[in-house]
């Protein structure tokens, strides 16, 4: 079984900086991309960023220089740093990996359940 877990969500102000964390355990063989992905409340989810197990990365135009994510293979780990955060960041960020488990033939996608970030003054 394969599990992700997120870490680093609360309340920041407008202007303020918070890092996610995503640790991927398991029966795990290998990791192809990972990303965050958003849901605010009443939208649909969204992607935020994503990264190949090479380091290429994508952004949404929305978050483009201002988050940051980068992952560290040696730890299955990824991370998106935040930064200049708007109230229009508030949402549940969720952790997105493409994950080949040891026992499975191909990879599949596997979810984190969710990490709240508040942008308020």
């Amino acid at each position: 079984q394969v599990q992700l877990v997120e870490s680093g969500g609360g309340l920041v102000q407008p202007g303020g900086s918070l890092t996610l964390s995503c640790a991927a355990s398991g029966s795990i063989f290998s990791i192809n991309a990972m990303g965050w992905y958003r849901q605010a409340l009443g939208q649909e989810r969204e992607l935020v960023a994503a990264i190949t197990s090479g380091g290429t990365t994508i952004y949404a135009d929305s978050v483009k220089g201002r988050f940051t994510i980068s992952r560290d293979n040696a730890k299955n780990t990824v991370y998106l740093q935040m930064k200049s955060l708007k109230p229009e960041d508030t949402a549940t960020y969720y952790c997105q990996a493409n994950v080949r488990a040891s026992w499975a033939l191909r990879a599949y996608d596997y979810w984190g359940q969710g990490t709240q970030v508040i942008v308020s003054s």
